[in-house]
């Protein structure tokens, strides 16, 4: 499993980006799932880096996380409202674990409630997922031309410039 650290180390421009938007609107991104019809779905959600991991996790019983359950896939987006994307974008790609370690989620509950006052301690996850991160990209404008910035796990970031 790539980890946060990890990623972070191979694709610094990518992550700085990531966390920089990730942070503008609030924890606030869109995830890309598979239905079981093979759609694609589009749910917002406030993924977490917590002790070195991407968690995405979030209010039970949603179908995004029956998606998840049923086929791992997903795209994480950064949110935006800027068409011109002057804030550049990002996108996380990956499969996701259930990890069913019920002392992992009462830290994770103990740190919701002291970051954000969020009481979730002492319930039951449904779900409790961990990003496997499988590659990531970001956009950022110019004036006169895009950087698009790839990664792969071990494979660092490659910045493809297009005018």
């Amino acid at each position: 499993m790539t980890t946060w650290s990890q990623f972070t180390e191979e694709a610094p421009r990518i992550c700085a980006l990531f966390l920089r938007r990730h942070q503008a609107t609030g924890n606030l991104c869109m995830l890309g799932t598979v239905r079981a019809d093979g759609s694609p779905r589009i749910s917002p959600i406030e993924p977490t880096i917590f002790e070195d991991m991407l968690v995405l996790a979030g209010m039970p019983n949603t179908r995004k996380f029956d998606d998840l359950a049923r086929d791992p896939r997903f795209c994480l987006h950064t949110a935006t409202v800027d068409t011109m994307v002057t804030d550049g974008d990002a996108k996380l790609f990956g499969t996701v674990i259930d990890e069913p370690d019920e002392a992992l989620h009462a830290r994770f509950a103990q740190k919701l409630f002291d970051d954000k006052g969020f009481d979730i301690r002492g319930m039951k996850f449904d779900h409790f997922y961990l990003a496997d991160l499988t590659g990531a990209s970001t956009v950022e404008a110019a004036e006169d031309h895009l950087d698009i910035t790839v990664w792969k796990p071990g494979a660092g970031e490659t910045v493809i410039r297009k005018t």
